[in-house]
């Protein structure tokens, strides 16, 4: 269960703006998937605007929980030893089977000697397994750890969490997306996509969130963000 790179020779070789990337990916799903699957998954984005979870996730300028995850090797990662290096870029993301978490992990691995550049750490968290995350930083080439959030429990605390609905996990059953098996539990519950930039104290300078997962912020835009503002 992964997502192959459009170009799975040269992993993260992408230039384009990741607003390309995904354009090019929602054409391929429109050609190839079903229009009543379609119709699923936008459904579950509908009633995901509906509920407002972007608008209710942790604020700027409030302090972001600690947390200890275990990184895609297994070993134990604090955001306190994150933040002593300096400021701090967290994407929550779905897992390793999403095109659209693959296109933004690895367009933000293109990016990161700039966002090193500026002062900044960065990592990526999801409910996926260590194994699974071992898999997706292995295959796709990835220069920054990969956390794993087991239980959703640090995702929860920043108001990200939703449970997929009942439609949609049928949908992802069929198409042999076993969220128990990626996740290692039965919730089927997972974080809307999320951008944080965290400064030194923990406190949050950036969030950004979408209820649909087929947007993302432009990784150049976090870099212009960071070097900007916060330098």
């Amino acid at each position: 269960m992964k997502w192959r790179s459009l170009e799975e020779a040269r992993p993260g070789s992408d230039s384009r703006s990741l607003h390309e990337i995904f354009a090019e990916r929602k054409e391929l799903i429109a050609k190839y998937v079903p229009p009543e699957t379609q119709a699923i998954h936008a459904q579950a984005v509908a009633e995901l605007k509906g509920r407002h979870l972007a608008a209710n996730i942790l604020p700027r300028g409030a302090k972001a929980p600690d947390f200890q995850l275990q990184d895609h090797d297994g070993q134990t990662v604090s955001s306190s030893d994150l933040l002593a290096k300096g400021r701090l870029v967290l994407c929550f993301i779905r897992g390793r089977w999403c095109p659209f978490c693959v296109g933004q992990m690895e367009a933000m691995n293109l990016l990161l000697p700039q966002i090193v550049q500026a002062g900044a750490t960065l990592v990526a968290i999801s409910p996926q397994t260590v194994k699974q995350s071992f898999f997706m930083h292995d295959q796709h080439k990835l220069r920054f750890p990969l956390l794993s959030d087991a239980g959703n429990k640090v995702a929860r605390q920043f108001g990200l969490t939703y449970r997929v609905p009942g439609a949609q996990e049928s949908v992802y059953r069929r198409a042999f997306v076993n969220l128990p098996l990626a996740n290692g539990d039965e919730s089927w519950e997972l974080p809307i996509p999320a951008t944080y930039i965290l400064d030194r104290d923990s406190t949050v300078l950036y969030a950004g969130a979408n209820e649909d997962y087929t947007e993302r912020p432009e990784p150049a835009d976090i870099v212009q963000t960071l070097a900007r503002q916060f330098n």
